[in-house]
Protein backbone atom coordinates (compact mmCIF):
# COMPACT_ATOMS: atom_id res chain seq x y z
CA UNK A 1 0.00 0.00 0.00
CA UNK A 2 1.01 3.57 -0.82
CA UNK A 3 1.37 6.23 2.24
CA UNK A 4 2.08 9.91 2.09
CA UNK A 5 3.42 12.20 4.71
CA UNK A 6 1.88 15.57 5.11
CA UNK A 7 4.22 17.86 7.30
CA UNK A 8 2.10 20.97 7.67
CA UNK A 9 4.46 23.92 8.95
CA UNK A 10 3.58 27.32 8.75
CA UNK A 11 5.26 30.43 9.11
CA UNK A 12 3.55 32.09 11.81
CA UNK A 13 4.15 31.01 15.13
CA UNK A 14 3.28 32.90 17.67
CA UNK A 15 4.38 30.49 20.92
CA UNK A 16 7.84 30.30 19.90
CA UNK A 17 8.90 32.95 16.72
CA UNK A 18 9.88 30.87 13.71
CA UNK A 19 9.76 27.65 15.71
CA UNK A 20 9.72 25.02 12.67
CA UNK A 21 13.13 26.18 11.31
CA UNK A 22 14.89 26.91 14.86
CA UNK A 23 17.83 25.08 15.84
CA UNK A 24 16.64 22.49 18.57
CA UNK A 25 19.73 20.27 18.93
CA UNK A 26 21.81 21.23 16.24
CA UNK A 27 19.43 20.79 14.10
CA UNK A 28 15.26 22.73 12.84
CA UNK A 29 12.73 21.37 14.34
CA UNK A 30 10.92 20.24 11.20
CA UNK A 31 13.96 17.98 10.20
CA UNK A 32 13.13 15.97 12.74
CA UNK A 33 9.24 14.62 11.20
CA UNK A 34 11.20 14.58 7.87
CA UNK A 35 13.67 12.52 8.67
CA UNK A 36 11.81 10.26 10.66
CA UNK A 37 9.20 10.04 7.31
CA UNK A 38 12.18 9.72 5.08
CA UNK A 39 13.77 6.63 7.38
CA UNK A 40 10.26 4.66 7.58
CA UNK A 41 10.29 1.15 6.32
CA UNK A 42 7.11 2.31 4.96
CA UNK A 43 8.88 3.76 1.88
CA UNK A 44 6.46 6.80 2.20
CA UNK A 45 6.39 10.11 -0.10
CA UNK A 46 7.27 12.88 2.32
CA UNK A 47 5.48 16.19 1.48
CA UNK A 48 5.68 19.76 3.72
CA UNK A 49 3.10 22.14 3.35
CA UNK A 50 3.66 25.33 3.95
CA UNK A 51 3.69 29.09 2.95
CA UNK A 52 7.03 30.14 4.35
CA UNK A 53 9.96 30.61 1.78
CA UNK A 54 12.72 29.64 4.47
CA UNK A 55 10.64 26.44 5.43
CA UNK A 56 10.21 25.29 1.70
CA UNK A 57 14.05 26.04 1.57
CA UNK A 58 14.98 24.35 4.66
CA UNK A 59 12.70 21.28 4.41
CA UNK A 60 13.87 21.03 0.75
CA UNK A 61 17.60 20.67 2.12
CA UNK A 62 16.79 17.82 4.01
CA UNK A 63 15.20 15.64 1.52
CA UNK A 64 11.12 16.52 1.71
CA UNK A 65 8.83 17.92 -1.42
CA UNK A 66 7.26 20.99 -0.67
CA UNK A 67 3.68 22.06 -2.09
CA UNK A 68 3.08 25.99 -0.67
CA UNK A 69 -0.49 26.20 0.17
CA UNK A 70 -2.37 29.38 -0.73
CA UNK A 71 -2.56 32.23 1.54
CA UNK A 72 -6.45 31.27 2.43
CA UNK A 73 -5.08 27.85 3.87
CA UNK A 74 -2.53 29.98 6.30
CA UNK A 75 -4.07 32.02 8.45
CA UNK A 76 -4.84 31.14 12.14
CA UNK A 77 -8.77 30.46 11.98
CA UNK A 78 -7.82 27.41 9.42
CA UNK A 79 -7.48 23.68 10.70
CA UNK A 80 -5.62 21.17 9.20
CA UNK A 81 -8.40 18.64 7.72
CA UNK A 82 -8.50 21.29 4.26
CA UNK A 83 -4.78 21.91 4.32
CA UNK A 84 -3.95 18.44 3.93
CA UNK A 85 -6.89 17.46 1.57
CA UNK A 86 -5.14 20.51 -0.77
CA UNK A 87 -1.69 19.07 -0.43
CA UNK A 88 -3.16 15.55 -1.31
CA UNK A 89 -4.61 16.80 -4.10
CA UNK A 90 -1.79 18.80 -5.27
CA UNK A 91 0.80 15.79 -5.39
CA UNK A 92 -1.59 13.21 -6.69
CA UNK A 93 -2.24 15.92 -9.46
CA UNK A 94 0.82 16.08 -10.04
CA UNK A 95 2.10 12.77 -10.04
CA UNK A 96 -1.11 11.26 -11.56
CA UNK A 97 -1.63 8.68 -9.32
CA UNK A 98 -3.41 8.14 -6.32
CA UNK A 99 -2.54 6.83 -2.76
CA UNK A 100 -3.68 4.69 0.03
CA UNK A 101 -3.47 6.11 3.19
CA UNK A 102 -2.47 9.72 4.59
CA UNK A 103 -0.27 9.98 7.15
CA UNK A 104 0.06 13.56 9.07
CA UNK A 105 2.87 14.37 10.93
CA UNK A 106 3.40 17.93 12.88
CA UNK A 107 6.61 19.14 13.18
CA UNK A 108 6.17 19.92 16.95
CA UNK A 109 6.79 15.96 17.53
CA UNK A 110 10.45 16.27 17.33
CA UNK A 111 10.91 13.42 19.81
CA UNK A 112 9.08 11.13 18.16
CA UNK A 113 11.24 7.81 16.95
CA UNK A 114 11.33 5.94 13.35
CA UNK A 115 10.59 2.64 15.36
CA UNK A 116 7.29 4.18 17.46
CA UNK A 117 6.30 5.59 13.55
CA UNK A 118 6.87 2.03 11.87
CA UNK A 119 5.15 0.43 14.67
CA UNK A 120 2.21 2.63 14.41
CA UNK A 121 1.50 2.44 10.22
CA UNK A 122 1.99 -1.99 11.13
CA UNK A 123 -0.43 -1.87 13.24
CA UNK A 124 -2.78 0.26 10.98
CA UNK A 125 -2.12 -1.83 8.19
CA UNK A 126 -2.33 -5.04 9.76
CA UNK A 127 -5.77 -4.07 11.84
CA UNK A 128 -7.56 -2.24 8.56
CA UNK A 129 -8.12 1.02 10.49
CA UNK A 130 -10.02 3.84 8.73
CA UNK A 131 -7.64 5.69 10.99
CA UNK A 132 -5.61 5.63 14.04
CA UNK A 133 -3.70 8.70 15.69
CA UNK A 134 -1.11 8.72 18.12
CA UNK A 135 -2.07 8.85 22.10
CA UNK A 136 -0.55 8.79 25.58
CA UNK A 137 -2.32 6.92 28.75
CA UNK A 138 -2.71 9.11 31.24
CA UNK A 139 -5.09 7.89 34.09
CA UNK A 140 -5.74 10.87 36.85
CA UNK A 141 -8.65 11.65 39.24
CA UNK A 142 -10.67 13.97 36.96
CA UNK A 143 -13.19 16.37 37.20
CA UNK A 144 -15.14 18.09 34.90
CA UNK A 145 -18.35 20.73 34.76
CA UNK A 146 -21.87 19.83 33.97
CA UNK A 147 -25.25 21.54 34.42
CA UNK A 148 -23.20 24.37 36.56
CA UNK A 149 -21.38 21.81 38.69
CA UNK A 150 -18.21 20.38 39.10
CA UNK A 151 -18.69 16.63 38.80
CA UNK A 152 -16.36 13.79 39.12
CA UNK A 153 -15.36 12.14 36.10
CA UNK A 154 -14.82 8.30 37.83
CA UNK A 155 -16.66 6.10 39.47
CA UNK A 156 -14.28 5.04 42.39
CA UNK A 157 -11.55 6.81 43.62
CA UNK A 158 -8.83 3.88 42.72
CA UNK A 159 -4.85 3.91 43.11
CA UNK A 160 -3.41 5.30 39.41
CA UNK A 161 -2.15 1.94 38.32
CA UNK A 162 -6.27 0.72 38.32
CA UNK A 163 -8.23 3.58 37.07
CA UNK A 164 -8.94 2.96 33.43
CA UNK A 165 -7.51 4.05 30.50
CA UNK A 166 -7.32 7.78 29.84
CA UNK A 167 -6.07 8.40 26.42
CA UNK A 168 -4.89 11.62 25.31
CA UNK A 169 -4.27 12.33 21.54
CA UNK A 170 -0.61 13.51 20.57
CA UNK A 171 0.06 15.61 17.48
CA UNK A 172 2.80 13.24 16.33
CA UNK A 173 0.98 11.30 13.90
CA UNK A 174 -2.51 10.98 12.48
CA UNK A 175 -3.29 8.03 9.37
CA UNK A 176 -6.07 8.13 7.79
CA UNK A 177 -7.63 6.06 4.77
CA UNK A 178 -6.97 8.20 1.96
CA UNK A 179 -10.96 8.36 1.02
CA UNK A 180 -11.36 9.46 4.39
CA UNK A 181 -9.32 12.66 3.84
CA UNK A 182 -12.08 15.44 2.48
CA UNK A 183 -11.89 19.09 3.20
CA UNK A 184 -13.50 19.00 6.46
CA UNK A 185 -12.35 15.71 7.96
CA UNK A 186 -9.50 12.74 7.98
CA UNK A 187 -11.78 10.71 10.36
CA UNK A 188 -13.70 7.37 9.61
CA UNK A 189 -15.59 5.22 11.68
CA UNK A 190 -13.30 2.69 12.70
CA UNK A 191 -10.77 4.79 14.97
CA UNK A 192 -7.54 3.29 17.39
CA UNK A 193 -5.57 5.60 19.13
CA UNK A 194 -1.79 3.94 19.24
CA UNK A 195 0.10 4.42 22.34
CA UNK A 196 3.44 5.66 21.84
CA UNK A 197 5.73 6.37 24.76
CA UNK A 198 5.45 9.42 27.05
CA UNK A 199 8.72 10.44 26.18
CA UNK A 200 8.17 10.76 22.83
CA UNK A 201 4.66 12.40 23.21
CA UNK A 202 6.07 16.19 23.46
CA UNK A 203 4.35 18.70 21.21
CA UNK A 204 6.42 21.90 21.36
CA UNK A 205 4.08 24.88 21.74
CA UNK A 206 5.61 26.96 24.39
CA UNK A 207 9.17 27.72 25.20
CA UNK A 208 8.58 25.38 28.14
CA UNK A 209 8.12 22.30 25.85
CA UNK A 210 11.15 23.71 23.84
CA UNK A 211 13.08 23.22 27.06
CA UNK A 212 12.07 19.53 28.16
CA UNK A 213 12.18 18.70 24.26
CA UNK A 214 16.33 19.78 24.37
CA UNK A 215 16.55 18.07 28.17
CA UNK A 216 15.40 14.94 26.02
CA UNK A 217 17.59 14.76 22.82
CA UNK A 218 20.38 15.80 25.23
CA UNK A 219 20.15 12.50 26.86
CA UNK A 220 22.95 10.62 27.14
CA UNK A 221 23.42 6.64 27.69
CA UNK A 222 25.56 6.14 30.29
CA UNK A 223 26.63 2.51 32.02
CA UNK A 224 28.60 2.47 35.49
CA UNK A 225 30.45 -0.44 35.97
CA UNK A 226 31.59 -0.93 39.76
CA UNK A 227 32.06 -3.84 41.89
CA UNK A 228 30.96 -4.28 45.19
CA UNK A 229 32.23 -7.54 47.47
CA UNK A 230 34.41 -8.04 50.26
CA UNK A 231 37.32 -7.52 50.06
CA UNK A 232 36.85 -4.30 48.49
CA UNK A 233 33.84 -2.84 50.26
CA UNK A 234 30.94 -0.94 49.28
CA UNK A 235 33.11 2.58 48.05
CA UNK A 236 32.61 2.24 44.67
CA UNK A 237 29.01 1.43 44.55
CA UNK A 238 28.24 4.22 46.90
CA UNK A 239 30.15 6.81 44.70
CA UNK A 240 28.42 5.22 41.53
CA UNK A 241 24.55 5.62 42.89
CA UNK A 242 26.06 9.05 44.17
CA UNK A 243 26.69 9.65 40.76
CA UNK A 244 23.52 8.20 39.22
CA UNK A 245 21.35 10.19 41.36
CA UNK A 246 23.28 13.43 40.28
CA UNK A 247 22.60 11.92 36.51
CA UNK A 248 19.17 11.39 36.85
CA UNK A 249 18.47 13.64 33.58
CA UNK A 250 20.32 11.30 31.81
CA UNK A 251 20.29 6.87 30.94
CA UNK A 252 21.83 5.06 33.33
CA UNK A 253 22.55 1.21 33.60
CA UNK A 254 24.93 -0.18 36.49
CA UNK A 255 27.07 -2.89 35.08
CA UNK A 256 28.71 -5.29 38.19
CA UNK A 257 30.85 -8.57 37.41
CA UNK A 258 29.54 -11.56 39.10
CA UNK A 259 31.40 -12.01 42.20
CA UNK A 260 29.94 -8.36 43.27
CA UNK A 261 27.67 -10.01 45.84
CA UNK A 262 27.15 -7.27 48.14
CA UNK A 263 27.28 -4.37 45.47
CA UNK A 264 24.47 -6.16 43.41
CA UNK A 265 22.58 -6.23 46.85
CA UNK A 266 22.68 -2.45 47.22
CA UNK A 267 22.02 -1.59 43.36
CA UNK A 268 19.23 -3.96 43.10
CA UNK A 269 17.63 -2.08 46.10
CA UNK A 270 18.38 1.32 44.10
CA UNK A 271 16.19 0.04 41.16
CA UNK A 272 18.62 1.47 39.04
CA UNK A 273 18.52 -0.55 35.99
CA UNK A 274 21.90 -3.41 35.57
CA UNK A 275 23.54 -6.09 33.99
CA UNK A 276 25.88 -8.47 35.81
CA UNK A 277 28.32 -10.11 33.48
CA UNK A 278 30.77 -13.27 33.68
CA UNK A 279 33.95 -11.72 31.41
CA UNK A 280 34.99 -8.41 30.68
CA UNK A 281 34.52 -9.16 27.41
CA UNK A 282 30.99 -9.26 27.85
CA UNK A 283 31.08 -5.33 28.39
CA UNK A 284 31.51 -4.74 24.37
CA UNK A 285 27.82 -5.89 23.36
CA UNK A 286 27.01 -4.25 26.65
CA UNK A 287 27.71 -1.13 25.59
CA UNK A 288 26.07 -2.00 21.86
CA UNK A 289 22.92 -3.10 23.20
CA UNK A 290 22.42 -0.32 25.55
CA UNK A 291 23.66 2.40 22.35
CA UNK A 292 25.79 3.77 25.52
CA UNK A 293 28.14 6.96 25.03
CA UNK A 294 29.51 7.50 28.27
CA UNK A 295 30.83 4.45 29.89
CA UNK A 296 32.08 4.83 33.42
CA UNK A 297 34.59 2.57 35.34
CA UNK A 298 34.76 2.48 39.26
CA UNK A 299 36.65 -0.58 39.32
CA UNK A 300 40.07 0.06 40.50
CA UNK A 301 42.95 -0.28 38.40
CA UNK A 302 42.77 -1.07 34.70
CA UNK A 303 44.87 -2.84 32.20
CA UNK A 304 45.59 -1.01 29.25
CA UNK A 305 44.19 -3.97 27.30
CA UNK A 306 40.88 -3.60 28.82
CA UNK A 307 40.40 0.55 28.59
CA UNK A 308 41.52 0.04 24.38
CA UNK A 309 38.66 -2.81 24.62
CA UNK A 310 36.07 -0.21 25.66
CA UNK A 311 37.39 2.40 23.39
CA UNK A 312 36.93 0.29 20.04
CA UNK A 313 33.63 0.62 20.74
CA UNK A 314 33.42 4.47 20.41
CA UNK A 315 32.21 5.72 23.78
CA UNK A 316 33.76 7.93 26.06
CA UNK A 317 35.75 6.49 29.09
CA UNK A 318 35.77 8.13 32.33
CA UNK A 319 37.68 5.82 34.78
CA UNK A 320 37.44 6.58 39.00
CA UNK A 321 40.38 5.44 41.37
CA UNK A 322 42.76 4.31 38.56
CA UNK A 323 46.48 3.99 39.11
CA UNK A 324 46.70 1.14 36.79
CA UNK A 325 47.91 0.93 32.99
CA UNK A 326 44.63 1.69 31.54
CA UNK A 327 44.19 5.08 33.36
CA UNK A 328 46.86 6.15 30.54
CA UNK A 329 44.61 5.54 27.51
CA UNK A 330 41.01 6.74 29.58
CA UNK A 331 39.60 9.79 28.45
CA UNK A 332 39.59 10.81 31.56
CA UNK A 333 40.60 9.68 34.70
CA UNK A 334 39.55 11.34 38.48
CA UNK A 335 41.55 10.35 41.26
CA UNK A 336 40.03 12.39 44.02
CA UNK A 337 41.91 10.66 47.14
CA UNK A 338 45.09 11.02 45.33
CA UNK A 339 47.29 13.97 45.35
CA UNK A 340 48.97 14.68 41.84
CA UNK A 341 51.22 11.98 41.22
CA UNK A 342 51.99 12.82 37.55
CA UNK A 343 51.28 15.22 35.09
CA UNK A 344 48.90 14.65 32.64
CA UNK A 345 45.82 16.43 30.81
CA UNK A 346 43.19 13.53 31.35
CA UNK A 347 43.83 12.96 35.18
CA UNK A 348 41.94 14.86 37.64
CA UNK A 349 43.61 14.50 41.74
CA UNK A 350 42.92 15.37 45.01
CA UNK A 351 39.94 16.38 46.88
CA UNK A 352 38.28 19.00 44.64
CA UNK A 353 36.56 16.15 42.66
CA UNK A 354 35.34 14.55 45.99
CA UNK A 355 31.07 13.23 45.32
CA UNK A 356 30.17 14.15 48.67
CA UNK A 357 26.32 12.43 49.41
CA UNK A 358 23.64 14.81 49.17
CA UNK A 359 23.07 14.15 53.08
CA UNK A 360 26.23 15.85 54.00
CA UNK A 361 25.73 18.66 51.01
CA UNK A 362 23.08 19.82 53.05
CA UNK A 363 24.53 19.41 56.84
CA UNK A 364 25.37 21.68 59.36
CA UNK A 365 28.99 21.01 60.70
CA UNK A 366 29.05 19.05 64.21
CA UNK A 367 29.64 21.94 67.28
CA UNK A 368 32.86 21.44 69.13
CA UNK A 369 32.73 20.52 72.72
CA UNK A 370 35.21 20.96 74.89
CA UNK A 371 34.18 17.77 76.96
CA UNK A 372 34.52 14.48 74.51
CA UNK A 373 31.22 12.56 75.21
CA UNK A 374 30.50 11.02 72.08
CA UNK A 375 32.91 8.70 69.76
CA UNK A 376 31.49 7.57 66.43
CA UNK A 377 33.99 3.92 65.32
CA UNK A 378 33.34 3.51 61.70
CA UNK A 379 35.09 1.39 59.54
CA UNK A 380 32.99 0.46 55.99
CA UNK A 381 30.80 -1.73 54.71
CA UNK A 382 32.82 -4.77 55.12
CA UNK A 383 35.80 -4.22 57.73
CA UNK A 384 37.74 -6.61 56.21
CA UNK A 385 40.37 -6.34 59.01
CA UNK A 386 38.10 -5.89 61.43
CA UNK A 387 38.98 -3.20 62.92
CA UNK A 388 35.64 -2.58 64.45
CA UNK A 389 36.22 -5.93 66.97
CA UNK A 390 39.67 -4.09 67.44
CA UNK A 391 38.54 -0.83 68.58
CA UNK A 392 35.82 -2.56 70.40
CA UNK A 393 38.61 -4.51 72.88
CA UNK A 394 40.24 -0.98 73.05
CA UNK A 395 37.03 0.59 74.64
CA UNK A 396 36.81 -2.21 76.72
CA UNK A 397 40.37 -1.26 78.33
CA UNK A 398 40.00 2.32 78.66
CA UNK A 399 37.50 2.05 81.00
CA UNK A 400 35.74 5.72 80.57
CA UNK A 401 32.22 5.38 81.49
CA UNK A 402 31.33 9.05 80.93
CA UNK A 403 32.36 8.30 76.62
CA UNK A 404 29.53 7.22 75.19
CA UNK A 405 30.58 5.11 71.54
CA UNK A 406 28.83 4.22 68.96
CA UNK A 407 29.52 1.78 66.27
CA UNK A 408 28.33 1.84 62.98
CA UNK A 409 29.01 -1.09 60.90
CA UNK A 410 28.28 -1.72 57.02
CA UNK A 411 26.05 -3.89 54.99
CA UNK A 412 28.84 -6.44 54.76
CA UNK A 413 30.47 -6.45 58.20
CA UNK A 414 30.40 -10.34 58.91
CA UNK A 415 30.91 -10.24 63.07
CA UNK A 416 27.66 -8.48 64.16
CA UNK A 417 26.57 -10.99 66.77
CA UNK A 418 30.17 -11.58 68.09
CA UNK A 419 30.89 -7.91 68.79
CA UNK A 420 27.42 -7.30 70.16
CA UNK A 421 27.79 -10.49 72.51
CA UNK A 422 31.40 -8.51 73.64
CA UNK A 423 29.64 -5.58 74.23
CA UNK A 424 26.92 -7.07 76.01
CA UNK A 425 29.45 -9.53 78.23
CA UNK A 426 31.37 -6.88 79.34
CA UNK A 427 28.60 -3.95 79.71
CA UNK A 428 30.26 -1.40 77.58
CA UNK A 429 28.62 2.21 76.69
CA UNK A 430 28.17 1.41 73.47
CA UNK A 431 25.62 1.23 70.86
CA UNK A 432 26.04 -1.00 67.74
CA UNK A 433 24.01 -0.01 64.97
CA UNK A 434 23.73 -1.51 60.94
CA UNK A 435 22.81 -0.25 57.99
CA UNK A 436 22.53 3.29 58.86
CA UNK A 437 20.17 5.21 56.22
CA UNK A 438 21.14 9.11 57.81
CA UNK A 439 24.81 9.07 58.28
CA UNK A 440 24.96 12.75 58.90
CA UNK A 441 22.88 12.34 62.46
CA UNK A 442 25.66 10.15 63.95
CA UNK A 443 28.44 11.94 62.65
CA UNK A 444 26.67 15.25 63.70
CA UNK A 445 26.66 14.07 67.29
CA UNK A 446 30.52 12.82 67.26
CA UNK A 447 33.07 14.99 69.40
CA UNK A 448 35.20 12.17 67.76
CA UNK A 449 35.85 9.18 65.46
CA UNK A 450 37.88 6.28 64.30
CA UNK A 451 37.60 5.37 60.55
CA UNK A 452 39.67 3.40 58.26
CA UNK A 453 41.67 5.93 54.98
CA UNK A 454 38.40 5.56 52.65
CA UNK A 455 36.32 7.70 51.75
CA UNK A 456 34.19 7.85 54.95
CA UNK A 457 37.18 10.20 56.10
CA UNK A 458 36.30 12.97 53.43
CA UNK A 459 32.34 12.58 54.94
CA UNK A 460 33.48 13.34 58.46
CA UNK A 461 36.15 16.27 57.46
CA UNK A 462 32.56 17.77 55.57
CA UNK A 463 31.34 17.97 59.05
CA UNK A 464 34.35 18.46 60.97
CA UNK A 465 35.00 15.46 63.42
CA UNK A 466 38.76 15.62 64.36
CA UNK A 467 39.21 11.69 63.16
CA UNK A 468 41.80 8.75 64.27
CA UNK A 469 42.32 6.84 60.46
CA UNK A 470 43.38 3.18 60.72
CA UNK A 471 44.10 2.22 56.81
CA UNK A 472 42.67 -1.22 56.01
CA UNK A 473 45.28 -2.28 53.80
CA UNK A 474 48.61 -0.58 51.64
CA UNK A 475 46.27 1.13 49.46
CA UNK A 476 43.80 3.22 51.89
CA UNK A 477 47.29 4.70 53.01
CA UNK A 478 48.14 6.37 49.78
CA UNK A 479 45.01 8.09 49.98
CA UNK A 480 46.66 11.27 50.78
CA UNK A 481 43.89 13.84 52.30
CA UNK A 482 44.03 11.29 55.10
CA UNK A 483 46.96 12.82 57.05
CA UNK A 484 47.68 15.76 59.53
CA UNK A 485 47.40 18.42 56.91
CA UNK A 486 43.85 17.81 56.83
CA UNK A 487 43.04 17.41 59.87
CA UNK A 488 43.53 13.71 60.94
CA UNK A 489 45.44 11.78 62.85
CA UNK A 490 46.66 9.16 61.35
CA UNK A 491 48.19 5.82 62.71
CA UNK A 492 48.92 3.45 59.73
CA UNK A 493 48.34 0.20 58.27
CA UNK A 494 45.50 -0.76 61.30
CA UNK A 495 46.85 -4.53 61.49
CA UNK A 496 50.21 -3.40 62.60
CA UNK A 497 49.10 -1.19 65.04
CA UNK A 498 48.74 -2.36 68.96
CA UNK A 499 45.78 -2.15 70.92
CA UNK A 500 48.46 -0.02 73.22
CA UNK A 501 48.99 2.60 70.83
CA UNK A 502 45.08 3.34 69.09
CA UNK A 503 44.21 3.16 73.34
CA UNK A 504 46.80 6.22 74.06
CA UNK A 505 45.91 7.87 70.54
CA UNK A 506 42.23 8.14 71.79
CA UNK A 507 42.85 9.15 75.36
CA UNK A 508 45.54 11.85 74.05
CA UNK A 509 42.78 13.15 71.49
CA UNK A 510 40.06 13.34 74.27
CA UNK A 511 42.36 15.01 76.93
CA UNK A 512 43.19 18.04 73.92
CA UNK A 513 40.80 20.27 73.19
CA UNK A 514 43.17 22.84 71.52
CA UNK A 515 43.92 19.66 69.12
CA UNK A 516 40.65 18.62 68.43
CA UNK A 517 39.45 22.21 67.80
CA UNK A 518 42.71 22.88 65.87
CA UNK A 519 41.93 19.24 63.23
CA UNK A 520 38.12 20.87 63.40
CA UNK A 521 39.28 23.84 61.62
CA UNK A 522 41.60 22.52 59.18
CA UNK A 523 38.56 19.81 57.75
CA UNK A 524 36.60 22.71 57.74
CA UNK A 525 38.91 25.09 55.61
CA UNK A 526 38.40 22.60 52.42
CA UNK A 527 36.02 23.11 49.89
CA UNK A 528 34.07 19.28 50.16
CA UNK A 529 30.94 20.37 48.37
CA UNK A 530 31.50 21.30 44.77
CA UNK A 531 33.07 18.22 43.61
CA UNK A 532 30.21 17.06 41.97
CA UNK A 533 29.50 19.69 39.51
CA UNK A 534 33.58 19.27 38.50
CA UNK A 535 33.09 15.83 37.81
CA UNK A 536 30.01 15.61 35.81
CA UNK A 537 32.46 18.72 33.73
CA UNK A 538 34.56 15.99 33.37
CA UNK A 539 31.99 13.12 31.93
CA UNK A 540 30.47 15.40 29.42
CA UNK A 541 34.17 17.05 28.55
CA UNK A 542 32.85 20.33 29.26
CA UNK A 543 36.34 20.75 30.71
CA UNK A 544 36.74 24.89 30.85
CA UNK A 545 40.69 25.99 30.55
CA UNK A 546 41.66 28.23 33.39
Amino acid sequence: MKGIVVIPARGGSKGIPRKNVRLLGGKPLIAYSIENALNSAHNLKVVVSTDDEEIARISKAYGAEVVMRPKQLATDEVTLDPVIFYTVNQVERNEKASYDYVLTMQPTSPLLSVVTLDAAISYYLEHDFDTVLSGINQPHLSWTEKDGKIVPNYKERLNRQYLPKDLFETGAFFISKRSFVVQNSRFGSNVSVFEIPKKEAIDIDTPQDWWVAEKELNKKNILIRVEGYAEIGLGHIYRGLMLAYNLIDHNIKFVLSAKSDIGLKKIQSSHFAYEVMEEDKELVQLIADFDCDILINDILDTTEEYILMCKRTGVRVVNFEDLGEGAIVADAVINDLYEEKYESKNHFWGSDYYLIRDEFLLAEPTKFNPEVKEVLVIFGGTDPSNLTERVLTVVHELNEPTIHFTFVLGLGYPEKEKVEKYAADYNLNVDIIQDVKMMTEYMGNADVALSSQGRTMLELASMGVPTILLAQNTREQHHEFGYLKNGFINLGLGKEVENETIKQTILWLVRSPQIRKQMKQQMLSKDLKSGINRVKNIIFNQIVEA
